[in-house]
């Protein structure tokens, strides 16, 4: 009778625990997640007779993934350009004076049915002076080359949901891990999507700025991203979910998986990511123990998220 006693009074103390946590939780976050669907022009700039317009989801640059839409009209006529060879470049210049640049596609591509060239920017950092994000922009119209640039403002990302990482993988070369959706997750299995992409080493040395060779980026291709979903809060036990699945990638070029969320809180995504070949390029197993009151070990590769 004692022993079933201390099992209650343990159970009511694991629970309580969990319940404190959630309002804590709660509390911390203060509103709800924002769903942002609606692409609105986050930057404008002329050249000649164009007008060169940008949208991202709520009109803002975010740290992280953000899809762009770019639109070109001829400001004399009202038309919308759509045969022009159209090129997109982020570069971040630091206190210092060096350059880099973070994921993108540079060779943006015409979407016929919406009427705008499609890409996408994985901004590594948010803009926090002194250092600056400018857009290098370039198009052909009229058979005529235009190149522009623009400095552009780059917001911090308060959605958990949509956290990446940066790293340098076991094969020395320089990665990042972008979460894409869901932008809210539920209660629920979630369809999980993120973007795997290496920066290029140059093979040459750099040319004329700027030389896009030098900030070159690619999407991996034909990776598999193992996911092991865990609550660390020392209350939560190192609790994990089943009916989880890997990330492996699509037709889009994103890695689509499915991630179990069984209550809401601080959960963190342990990852492996793995090469074509199997081979292990970042990640480490995590123990599968229930620790209640320790917090959970974490793999080398983990992005954390809450909602």
């Amino acid at each position: 009778m004692k022993s079933f006693k201390f099992l209650v009074i343990a159970l009511f103390s694991v629970i309580t625990s969990c319940t404190i946590d959630k309002t804590d939780y709660e509390a911390e976050i203060g509103s709800e997640v924002s769903e942002y669907y609606e692409f609105r022009e986050t930057v404008s700039f002329t050249s000649g007779n164009y007008k060169i317009s940008i949208e991202a989801l709520n009109g803002t640059f975010y740290k992280g993934y953000n899809e762009l839409h770019l639109k070109i009209t001829n400001t004399q006529t009202s038309q919308n350009i759509s045969t022009s060879e159209v090129t997109f470049l982020p570069i971040m210049t630091a206190a210092d004076g060096s350059k880099t640049s973070c994921p993108h596609q540079y060779n943006l591509q015409y979407d016929a049915v919406n009427k705008y060239f499609a890409g996408y920017s994985v901004f590594t950092s948010e803009s926090v002076t002194p250092d600056s994000w400018k857009l290098y922009v370039s198009f052909t119209a009229d058979n005529q080359k235009y190149e522009i640039n623009k400095d552009v403002s780059v917001a911090k990302q308060s959605n958990k949901n949509l956290n990446m990482t940066t790293f340098t993988g076991k094969d020395n070369q320089q990665y990042s891990i972008a979460l894409v959706a869901p932008q809210k997750p539920t209660v629920s299995e979630n369809k999980l999507t993120a973007g795997i992409y290496k920066y290029n080493k140059p093979a040459n040395a750099a040319g004329t700025f700027p030389d896009a060779s030098q900030f070159s980026y690619s999407e991996v291709s034909g990776y598999t991203l193992k996911l092991d979903p865990r609550m660390p809060e020392p209350s939560m036990g190192n609790h994990s979910s089943p009916n989880n699945q890997d990330l492996t990638q699509q037709n889009d070029g994103l890695y689509h998986g499915v991630v179990n969320y069984t209550m809401t809180g601080n959960w963190t995504l342990n990852l492996i990511m793995m090469n074509q070949n199997g081979l292990i390029i970042k990640g480490t197993v995590v123990p599968t123990d229930f620790t209640p009151g320790v917090e959970g070990v974490k793999s080398e590769l983990y992005i954390d998220t809450l909602f």
